[in-house]
């Protein structure tokens, strides 16, 4: 048996400048794509009634991106199928699951619009102010417009960022931002323009939508995002010469084969299981929290928001790593790379989210209150925010280092530990403890995210020991 093997420091810094320069563009996308989200909760703080606007518009988001997240994330099993067809020089067959990436697609949808069309008649049994119901149910209706569209875009940059193109998705993500800005300055606030224009006699005036308003600003947006991103992949073709489009026109090569439709699902059904068991817990939290008012709700919102900003960064470069990995591995298969390779793809991308999340952890604990006056002047609002905030600077590392260790393992394959991982971490450790402290011992939304941040740290130890062992594997193969 060959002892396994060591990467040394001229590995690691040979692999993290392409590592970086895949995940530059991924992160400023990533960014882009969660400041939608910074700038309508922004927004709907600055209404009359901040914290109910914040509150509807917090469990809307939540529980519609619980399920969209996790049945999309099927399709992350793209990352793995792509990148190893790109690593090892297989261009056709990376064009071929690209085909049946946007057929799963389509399928999912469907589902998933299925599943929203009834979602808010449950919702009207959950033990929650009416006030927040009455605007969260039109909130998620009117983010269910933006599902297909939300979907397809992940299958389009999933294609995108194997091939190394990061600047489109970057591009698209960012002025999404405008798109959005606009449509929600447009449908939440309401304008009169009665004053200086009239069209047929009749004066131009817009309504206030409130927090409805900011979901269907939310799905024009994702409508944009995926037109960019179709337009990217036909740039791309063109400019490449990856036969994409050359391909399409022959009729055998737009054959759905049933065996690749199950490849994908059985590879990316764990990946996106993992998601909905990650996000799932934040929906429980965030259900629980309402049950304590709008108050509480509206300051577990803003802390929310702002984990998930800092989160964005190591997520995305989670997805180089993917990538790195996946590449490393389909080099290996043609004789022409190393496990060192893969290992070092593997354990840079680690080492970059885990130094970034130490430095946004610094910030959450330097300013928490300055953080949450920027969305809202309501002081009950902001004092409720500032011990979640805190909490939230204690599981940045954590975050950081289970999130980049479940791309790699996605990279080479291994899409179950993660899964599993997640599972026992979030559901059989940390949220009967959340529980636990929150209402057993009266600490209300404080103790549920304290169940988080155990969860967190108990998922990071596991997924750099299944990192670890999956990478002894790839030396003793």
């Amino acid at each position: 048996m060959r002892p396994p093997t060591r990467i040394t420091l001229s590995d690691i810094r040979t692999e993290l400048p392409p590592l970086i320069h895949l995940a530059l563009p991924l992160i400023a996308g990533e960014l882009g794509w969660i400041s939608m989200s910074l700038v309508d909760t922004i927004m709907l703080g600055h209404l009359p009634n901040s914290a109910l606007a914040m509150s509807a518009a917090a469990l809307a988001q939540v529980l519609f991106n619980t399920l969209c997240f996790g049945v999309g994330g099927v399709l992350l099993g793209l990352d793995t199928l792509i990148s190893q067809a790109l690593g090892a020089k297989q261009q056709h067959e990376a064009n071929r699951w690209l085909l049946h990436g946007v057929v799963m697609a389509v399928a999912l949808s469907a589902l998933l619009i299925a599943i929203f069309a009834v979602t808010p008649v449950l919702l009207l049994h959950l033990p929650v102010d009416r006030a927040i119901l009455a605007q969260a149910v039109p909130a998620m209706q009117g983010l269910n417009y933006g599902t297909l569209p939300l979907l397809l875009y992940f299958t389009f940059r999933r294609y995108l960022q194997a091939a190394h193109h990061g600047r489109p998705i970057a591009f698209a993500l960012i002025s999404a931002n405008l798109v959005n800005a606009a449509g929600d300055w447009l449908l939440i606030f309401g304008h009169d323009w009665g004053h200086h224009w009239h069209v047929a006699a009749h004066t131009l005036t817009i309504p206030a939508f409130g927090v409805t308003g900011s979901s269907w600003s939310t799905s024009f947006a994702r409508l944009y995002l995926m037109a960019v991103l179709l337009f990217a992949v036909w740039h791309a073709d063109r400019k490449h010469h990856y036969g994409l489009l050359a391909g399409l026109r022959q009729r055998a090569y737009l054959r759905i084969e049933y065996q690749h439709l199950r490849r994908l699902f059985l590879l990316g059904a764990p990946a996106g299981a993992s998601i909905f068991v990650e996000i799932a817990i934040f929906a429980l939290v965030t259900s629980l929290i309402a049950t304590f008012g709008q108050l509480p709700l509206a300051g577990h919102e803003v802390a929310l928001q702002c984990a998930s900003t800092t989160f964005m960064v190591p997520f995305a470069i989670s997805s180089a790593t993917s990538v790195r990995v996946g590449h490393a591995i389909g080099r290996m298969r043609i004789g022409i790379g190393t496990a060192a390779n893969v290992i070092a793809a593997g354990w840079s991308g680690v080492g970059v989210g885990a130094a970034f999340m130490l430095c946004a952890s610094v910030v959450l604990l330097t300013i928490p209150a300055r953080i949450a006056h920027i969305f809202t002047p309501d002081p009950g609002v902001i004092a409720a925010a500032v011990p979640l905030l805190l909490i939230a600077a204690g599981f940045q590392f954590f975050d950081g280092v289970q999130i980049t260790a479940t791309g790699a393992l996605r990279g080479a394959g291994n899409t179950h530990a993660p899964f599993i991982t997640q599972l026992i971490a979030y559901w059989f450790v940390g949220m009967p403890l959340g529980i636990l402290l929150g209402f057993h011992e009266k600490l209300g939304a404080t103790g549920l995210w304290l169940g988080l941040l155990i969860a967190l740290t108990c998922g990071a130890f596991a997924m750099c020991f299944f990192w670890r062992r999956t990478t002894r594997t790839l030396t003793l193969s």
